[in-house]
């Protein structure tokens, strides 16, 4: 059974290794999931990621005796942000409304080769079969609603089926929205769609990732948070260069791709993957609020890179550790430490949004091996309290 309180409203971010499932809770009735990364060793008494299927399904409201999740957004397809997700199903759980990209109609379609794991297709013919509701039934209840996040030409132009999506589900990049399943949480919630851009639509698959800013409001107080999926440089650079101010302001930064050197270290005609680009560096700066927190959703940060090798990566950590106060930059597999970590949650508190501290279960675990570890890496001590985001 689930021994976490939840946040209202807050965020949560899980130690699922590498892998995104970021939970983002708008109040205890109306809770939105971001990816899924379920892995069936995590279900072992030894294993350190969480059963974030089994930890979901504790928390969820029940709505007619089934867990209601108000919407899932899987920001693509990718095995590391869709695993679990046909469990959900398996299990019961009642989805309000689905958000995803208009890319996942087409990617077999386009190219039968591909690799769409078992819960990657269970998504599409979820989504699929929401869209035929739409077309035969127009007007969609709970359970049945979707959020097509991306451009209604791109969408439209594929099938005489989408024709028929109505302009309410679509969600045009550089623009906001505010109802979760049909209910106006505007109060509470509101998020920016950044990306996918029109002509990345038919990208590869981390390219059509969908990018946005959520924000969190409790009376006046209010908390930001970035989502980026797996974008890499380029397209994060177009976001920065198209986008206002107040839209990319964050409290909290999910480090894209988990914690991949691409948001910073890219190769092109212009520049080799050697030097980081300090222009996007200098932007997500200027874009932190005080106190910011970068949070790395994968397994525990190397002490150096090697090559080739997958995120996270060394580098890519070293340049975020420099965006942040010392103790800000956050790995989800070594917080508090790397023996037993903890889901790291962000809430709205007061006139700010804070780091809720570690219960403490996990520091009586840690064994001298894993502190040297960590003092290798230049990871900082956990806070022993809640640290503040104000904005004075």
């Amino acid at each position: 059974m689930s021994t976490l309180n939840l946040p209202s409203p807050g965020v949560i971010f899980w130690p699922v290794g590498c892998g995104d499932s970021t939970t983002v809770v708008v109040d205890e009735q109306t809770i939105v999931q971001i990816d899924l990364h379920h892995v069936e060793d995590s279900e072992a008494e030894d294993d350190p990621r969480t059963p974030i299927v089994d930890e979901l399904i504790e928390l969820l409201p029940l709505v007619d005796g089934n867990p209601y999740l108000a919407a899932f957004g899987a920001t693509h397809l990718d095995r590391d942000h869709i695993q679990g997700f046909a469990e959900l199903l398996d299990r019961d759980v009642v989805i309000g409304e689905l958000w995803f990209t208009p890319r996942i109609l087409w990617e077999l379609e386009d190219d039968p080769d591909v690799e769409l794991s078992e819960d990657a297709q269970a998504f599409v013919v979820e989504a699929e079969r929401r869209i035929e509701l739409v077309k035969a039934e127009g007007a969609i209840a709970s359970g049945n609603r979707i959020r097509i996040i991306g451009s209604p030409d791109a969408l439209r132009a594929r099938r005489e089926i989408y024709q028929h999506v109505p302009d309410e589900a679509i969600t045009v990049p550089g623009t906001a929205f505010a109802h979760i399943d049909g209910e106006d949480e505007s109060e509470r919630f509101s998020a920016f769609v950044h990306a996918p851009f029109k002509d990345d639509t038919e990208g590869e698959r981390n390219d059509t990732s969908f990018a946005f800013q959520v924000t969190l409001t409790d009376g006046e107080a209010s908390g930001r948070a970035l989502l980026f999926g797996d974008l890499s440089y380029p397209t994060i650079r177009r976001i920065f260069d198209r986008s206002e101010a107040e839209t990319l302001a964050w409290d909290v930064f999910l480090a894209p791709h988990h914690c991949s050197k691409s948001v910073m270290y890219f190769e092109d005609e212009t520049q080799s993957a050697d030097t980081p680009r300090q222009d996007i560096l200098d932007d997500l700066e200027a874009a932190k609020h005080d106190a910011g927190h970068v949070v790395a959703s994968s397994i525990a940060i190397p002490a150096q890179d090697t090559k080739n090798a997958n995120p996270p990566h060394a580098k890519a950590a070293a340049r975020y550790r420099e965006l942040v106060d010392d103790g800000h930059f956050l790995c989800t597999a070594e917080h508090p430490t790397e023996d037993s970590p903890e889901p790291i949650v962000f809430e709205v508190d007061g006139d700010a949004l804070v780091l809720r501290a570690p219960e403490g279960k996990a520091a009586a675990r840690s064994s001298p091996l894993s502190e040297a570890v960590r003092t290798a890496r230049g990871a900082a001590a956990p806070a022993a309290h809640p640290v503040g985001f104000g904005r004075a």
